[in-house]
């Protein structure tokens, strides 16, 4: 009885798995390249039909609540638009995709960095400075020292002692 209870569940998750993946591969948004110096150009571009109309893409972070129209069929097919970043604040955005037809389109992120290289102080992903690495290292350190420290200290007690 127990066989054919897992049979079951499995067959049914098998089921609903067919039938929800073709609707989330359809939902495919991503941004290229996925990290912009301030100032750069990002292309944002979706799976959504052309033929339902154009797409929009709603960008969000530090400092943005914007949508950007698509203007042009993206070569692979779907829909695509570029995005200048002049102006925007160093962080990570987050681009979210509406078909024409007002299916989801996606979702992708991108970040936009310092002109010349990685945010100043930033220590983890997040930007927020990873303190944890950094005690971590401190800890290493410190056991190092202490080892090397009592080799030493053992060594010169030992060619010190008598015979």
């Amino acid at each position: 009885m127990k066989a054919q209870t897992v049979l079951a569940s499995a067959a049914v998750g098998v089921g609903l798995g067919a039938l929800l993946l073709p609707a989330a591969a359809l939902a495919d948004t991503t941004v290229s390249p996925a990290t912009t110096p301030v100032g750069g150009t990002v292309v944002l571009t979706t799976t959504c039909n052309p033929n339902a109309g154009d797409a929009l893409f709603r960008v969000t972070g530090p400092d943005r609540d914007q949508n950007v129209r698509s203007t042009t069929a993206a070569a692979g097919g779907g829909l695509s638009a570029e995005l200048f970043t002049a102006g925007f604040t160093l962080g990570t955005y987050t681009v979210t995709a509406t078909c024409g037809d007002g299916s989801n389109g996606g979702t992708a992120t991108f970040a936009v960095t310092p002109i010349g290289g990685a945010q100043a102080g930033a220590g983890g992903a997040d930007g927020d400075g990873d303190t944890t690495v950094l005690a971590a290292g401190g800890a290493l350190a410190a056991a190092a020292l202490a080892g090397g420290t009592y080799v030493l200290v053992r060594r010169r007690r030992r060619a010190t002692s008598p015979a």
